[in-house]
């Protein structure tokens, strides 16, 4: 006896699948005020389209290489931004020109008022780390120009 497809126990399947995956993703959250709307609204972002490759506390993101990793790894582990500051100028060079090498990042993951959110929220909240100090990537006199020391 031929039995027919049954759709609904598939479908059921593929949404308890899928809220598993949403909720392995919790634990966590944005931990910048409302109150300060761009830097939210940037947090918020940053959370969503950043936080595969980069690691920022403040939006909950956790995507860069662990620290006592090993050397290389992993093409996609991008900065450290609770380690690293940066500036709004270069924060929205690196989303529109995918990074400063161009090699892995897409460029424009963010276009518009969504990547100046992002930008305002990377340059206040970026090199806060609590544990120790904060690394300066390009200091001196191109800081803000959009690129990098050597590069």
């Amino acid at each position: 006896m031929h039995r027919p497809l049954r759709l609904f126990p598939r479908v059921g399947a593929a949404v308890a699948a899928g809220v598993l995956v949403v909720l392995a993703g919790c634990g966590g959250e944005v931990t910048v005020p409302e109150s300060d709307q761009t830097a939210f609204k940037g947090a918020e972002l940053f959370e969503e389209r950043c936080s595969g490759c980069h690691t920022l506390e403040a939006a909950n993101s956790y995507g860069s290489k662990p620290e006592g990793g090993k050397l290389g790894g992993e093409r996609t582990n991008g900065p450290n931004f609770n380690v690293r500051t940066e500036t709004r100028d270069d924060v929205l060079y690196a989303i529109r020109n995918g990074g400063f090498s161009g090699a892995i990042m897409p460029a424009n993951i963010a276009v518009g008022t969504e990547a100046q959110a992002i930008a305002t929220f990377v340059a206040e909240y970026s090199g806060d780390d609590r544990q120790g100090g904060s690394e300066t990537v390009n200091p001196g006199s191109n800081s803000g120009s959009g690129k990098r020391s050597g590069q």
